[in-house]
């Protein structure tokens, strides 16, 4: 009986055993999360690639790989950041309150470890704006951009204001001498001083280079020339300083995206301005005057002296400087007086109906041939032109250079004058001859001269 009673506890235990056994599959299978849990673990990971939330990543490798990131990475990555940087501040912080805590028995050291934790903040600062303008430049969230901008800003506020004035003088001096604070401003100041300088020569060289340039090529203006040159000497200027602010790490970016949104406004703004500058290039480019020339512009006369995009300079003979803006110049009458080589002088001479006619004429050929800037071509012309109340009128053409028309005009007047005299013709003033009625045909009255 025991034999048996002891056989039957073995054979139960055994069923038992493989009850037990048969239940524990069913057991896993009821968990069928089990087989996932590695993907969850997975899952549940940074969706960035992992190390870029290290505080110790160089600023240069973190701008890199964030250029093949999306928005989606971005954004959990810069939340990432804005710990790195909460932790960062609450090392500062805690070493301010020690420093603060021990009052004058506060050593150098302590100090020097404060300034370090502010400098790694810095650095952490600065990688922390690299991971958000690289969100927001990708167009990210502008809520979440400008709550996460706002968090830095108010940290950097809120810590200054309640330093103590001792605390504030170190941080200033500490600044200051430090590497990466004023010695480094410091050091761009005199990079963009240098390069600016840099930049001036080589604009200047430049446009010289431009200027001879230009001067081999046919049928340009002065005028358009110098215009041409001054547009390259300050695109130089302008592409030479671009290069400078990107190479020390200043982002031109909202530059351009400023000269956009301001050119509308400026434009509407400026309308009169640029109705000059176009008619200015009008002028540059057509060039119906060049400088040096005398021309007749808007009513006024003189010599051009300085064509602008906006305005026209001339001088008067009588040395008056005139400004007249480029949209009234192209939009009237443009005289040029100087354009062509030669000129013709248009004169009027009188003598007296008691004179002879052959005479005066034989006189006004000799005048002409005798001057040795009267042109023989064309030749000059010599007419009676007009009987007029007082005299005959004759009228005298000749042709000169332009540059001694009024040099002829004045000496042929006085050389006129001087011949008519010598030969006895006369040049008549206006005069009128009065008969009373009644009298007899030869008792006239002396004639009257008014």
């Amino acid at each position: 009986m025991t034999t048996l009673f002891d056989c039957a506890i073995r054979w139960a235990f055994a069923l038992l055993l493989c009850l037990l056994t048969l239940l524990m599959p069913m057991t896993g299978q009821a968990q069928p999360s089990d087989p996932d849990d590695g993907a969850e673990d997975a899952a549940s990971g940074p969706p960035y690639p992992a190390g870029l939330d290290d505080p110790a990543i160089g600023s240069d490798e973190l701008r890199l790989r964030l250029l093949p990131l999306t928005v989606d990475e971005l954004a959990p990555l810069a939340e990432a950041w804005r710990g790195n940087a909460s932790d960062a501040t609450q090392a500062v912080v805690e070493q301010t309150l020690q420093i603060r805590e021990d009052g004058s028995s506060a050593t150098d050291a302590q100090k020097k470890v404060r300034n370090e934790l502010v400098e790694k903040r810095k650095a952490v600062f600065d990688r922390y704006s690299a991971v958000v303008s690289s969100l927001e430049a990708k167009g990210g969230d502008k809520a979440l951009v400008e709550q996460l901008r706002t968090y830095r800003s108010a940290i950097t506020v809120e810590e200054t204001a309640n330093l103590t004035p001792t605390e504030l003088a170190d941080q200033v001096l500490d600044w200051l001498v430090s590497p990466g604070g004023g010695m480094q401003l410091a050091l761009r100041v005199g990079i963009i001083l240098a390069s600016l300088l840099g930049l001036l020569i080589l604009a200047r060289l430049v446009r010289r280079w431009a200027r001879r340039t230009f001067e081999r090529v046919p049928n340009l203006s002065q005028l358009l020339r110098g215009f041409l040159a001054m547009v390259i000497y300050w695109l130089t200027i302008a592409i030479g300083l671009m290069v400078v602010l990107a190479a020390l790490g200043v982002n031109i970016t909202p530059f351009f995206a400023l000269v956009g949104g301001a050119s509308f406004i400026i434009a509407f703004a400026m309308q009169d301005t640029l109705s000059n500058l176009a008619a200015g290039l009008m002028i540059m480019i057509n060039h119906p005057f060049d400088e040096g020339d005398y021309v007749t512009i808007a009513g006024k006369g003189g010599t051009v002296r300085n064509v602008s995009v906006v305005s026209t300079t001339i001088v008067t003979p009588d040395n008056q400087v005139i400004i007249i803006p480029n949209s009234k110049v192209w939009g009237d009458v443009i005289t040029n007086v100087t354009a062509s080589d030669t000129r013709r002088i248009d004169m009027v001479f009188g003598i007296g109906y008691e004179d002879s006619i052959e005479k005066a004429q034989e006189v006004l050929e000799q005048i002409l041939s005798d001057h040795p800037k009267v042109l023989d071509d064309p030749a000059p012309l010599i007419r009676v032109n007009e009987l007029g109340e007082s005299s005959v009128n004759f009228i005298v053409r000749p042709w000169v250079r332009a540059e001694d028309y009024w040099e002829v005009y004045w000496e042929l007047t006085a050389k006129v004058k001087e011949r008519f005299d010598a030969n006895g013709l006369t040049i008549p003033f206006p005069q009128t001859e009065l008969r009373i009625k009644g009298d007899a045909y030869g008792n006239m009255s002396p004639a009257v001269n008014r």
